[in-house]
């Protein structure tokens, strides 16, 4: 058991710390220094590894310094104690640009990584089986936001479960040794969880929700900056729409070069891409201006107001730089 346990611990240590060896790979050439966050997956990674491989930084006169996190609140508090420039969220991160403490400055894509898993053989079959039950969430991520949409479905509230707040390492671990009863957390640590427990019951996940709610990830900024270093924003803005087309029009090749970034197997990370939709910059431009990622923030942040995370729903534009990036691709 011991032995099991620690390789499961070897196993999701390299998953949160995996993409750190595509640091010094991402800092060649450039002359500006820019430090930008990421998650040690498809969606929050992947563009900085096509960055990295097409040369797209040094093209913009950029010398980036990344660093690997295990979610996206941690990075806006690095945002906020100015050890970022920019970084890497999840939808479930959204409230935090939403309350002020980041700028959106970029829409990535759309993720469906997202899920409510519970232990086999303890009778829990549907989301309502949960109360009374310790579900253990990553406080304030897509973890959180999954099961607060779930529990909300099923005529329950966070007060019906015993909630249990953990950092994602740890749920893996805590689910596999049958700590916690269930969670809400997202892939690929979902599949690092079946490793020990192939018969995990999944009760939902973000397309139960969809097209009625979407689920966008985005990189974001300090608050002030697009308005403090614009020219750094659009600079930052055409590192990240040139390797988003690239991907769009790429796939199979962009999984090839994130799982050498990452320094995971490719079929992992194959698997992990498909839990996302990855839109053109022409695509996100025309979704910007037709006001459809507004409806996006703002199907989120009604949920983050009810939840009481927000206080009430602020218009898009004050905390996504739409027409910055519109710009930045010369729209």
């Amino acid at each position: 058991m011991r032995t099991a346990l620690a390789g499961l611990a070897a196993a999701v240590l390299a998953l949160s710390t995996a993409g750190c060896g595509g640091d010094a790979k991402a800092g060649s050439g450039g002359s500006e220094k820019v430090r930008f966050g990421y998650i040690a997956d498809f969606n929050g990674s992947s563009l900085l590894a096509i960055a990295a491989k097409q040369g797209l930084w040094k093209k913009q006169g950029l010398k980036p310094e990344t660093k690997v996190f295990t979610n996206g609140p941690l990075q806006i508090q690095a945002l906020g104690a100015g050890d970022l420039d920019a970084g890497y969220i999840g939808p479930g991160a959204f409230w935090l640009p939403a309350s002020g403490k980041a700028k959106i400055i970029a829409i990535n894509g759309l993720g469906f990584a997202d899920h409510v898993i519970a232990q086999p053989g303890r009778g829990i079959r549907t989301v309502a089986d949960l109360k009374g039950k310790k579900v253990g969430v990553p406080e304030g991520t897509s973890g959180d936001m999954i099961l607060s949409l779930a529990l909300k479905r099923a005529g329950l509230t966070a007060k019906d479960v015993k909630k249990v707040a953990m950092d994602p390492t740890t749920i893996v671990s805590a689910f596999a040794s049958g700590q916690i009863d269930a969670a809400g957390i997202w892939y690929p640590l979902i599949d690092t969880i079946k490793q020990r427990k192939p018969d995990l019951v999944d009760l939902a996940g973000d397309r139960d929700f969809y097209p009625a709610m979407s689920f966008p990830n985005a990189f974001v900024s300090a608050p002030d900056l697009p308005s403090r270093k614009p020219e750094l924003v659009t600079k930052l803005d055409r590192v990240l729409q040139e390797a988003a087309d690239y991907r769009a029009a790429h796939l199979d090749e962009t999984v090839k070069l994130t799982a050498a970034f990452m320094k995971l197997p490719v079929d992992k990370v194959k698997a992990d891409a498909a839990n996302g939709e990855y839109p053109t910059t022409a695509d996100l431009v025309a979704k910007t201006q037709d006001g459809t990622v507004a409806k996006w923030l703002d199907g989120l942040a009604a949920l983050f107001a009810e939840s009481g995370k927000l206080k009430s729903v602020p218009k898009a534009d004050t905390y996504y730089a739409g027409d910055l990036y519109a710009k930045a691709a010369g729209k």
